[in-house]
């Protein structure tokens, strides 16, 4: 693995460019339903962050340190069009999304934040959040680094040059209103969807192909526990060999207790 002292993380980080597809969603994929009842349709247009960046990024005695930048975006302030995406939104505003090792992801509503992780070696991404937790998919307001870790410390950083997919939403428990319109939403990074790459969102069995890189409402989903695995797929439809793929997270619609 290639070495590069702490100090020269955050210059890595101005310099990394990710090879994915922008942000957008121009060219949404028509709605699709399946047997069991589910749709699963192109998120609405969403507010652009077309400045919001990543400059910097620190790991050292357990505390992450990031420096965000663009005069567009802030953490912990809500994204003016919140009320109408008819989804989730978190209280606390827009926030950054960690995730490690493709493990569900940690909010962080700050730029400095304390968090342990196991000595080794790991990918890991961090990217700016909406308020509802979309993320924004730009190169600049993205990290994706495989690194190595002693002692709560990023010892190595390398490049990830794989094409990877990276699982964000749904997660947890969502309540009332929130079960109607759930967001799906994932990462990508040196992978294009389209002829050579596509996504295989498997809903409760149901299975549904993603040739765009953008966030999608599903409806439909029973009260109670669901599952979605998400694959990263070749334009033949087989299981790319890359790290991390396929992920599967677990999820539960509750109904509104003061309806009941």
């Amino acid at each position: 693995m290639k070495k590069y002292p702490i100090a020269l993380i955050a210059i890595a980080l101005l310099l990394f460019a990710c090879k994915s597809k922008p942000d957008s969603t121009k060219n949404a994929a028509p709605e699709e339903s399946s047997a069991a009842g589910y749709t699963i349709s192109p998120f609405s247009p969403s507010t652009e962050f077309a400045d919001a960046k990543i400059e910097s990024m620190r790991y050292e005695d357990g505390k992450f340190s990031f420096g965000v930048g663009g005069e567009s975006y802030e953490l912990g302030v809500q994204t003016p069009d919140a009320p109408a995406k008819m989804c989730a939104n978190s209280g606390q505003g827009q926030h950054i999304h960690l995730i490690v090792d493709n493990g569900p992801y940690a909010a962080k509503y700050t730029s400095d934040f304390d968090y342990e992780i196991a000595d080794g070696e790991h990918y890991l991404l961090a990217f700016l959040s909406r308020s509802y937790h979309e993320s924004i998919k730009t190169a600049d307001a993205h990290v994706a680094l495989k690194v190595n870790v002693t002692d709560n410390s990023i010892t190595e950083t390398e490049e990830i040059t794989a094409p990877m997919l990276f699982y964000s939403r749904p997660k947890g428990t969502y309540i009332g209103d929130d079960t109607k319109k759930v967001m799906l939403d994932f990462y990508l990074s040196n992978v294009t969807l389209g002829s050579d790459y596509n996504v295989v969102a498997d809903i409760n069995g149901e299975e549904f192909t993603i040739d765009t890189w953008q966030p999608y409402y599903v409806e439909g989903m029973p009260m109670g526990k669901n599952t979605i695995t998400l694959t990263l797929v070749d334009g033949d439809g087989n299981t790319v060999d890359t790290p991390l793929n396929p992920v599967t997270r677990e999820f539960s619609l509750e109904p509104n207790p003061i309806e009941q």
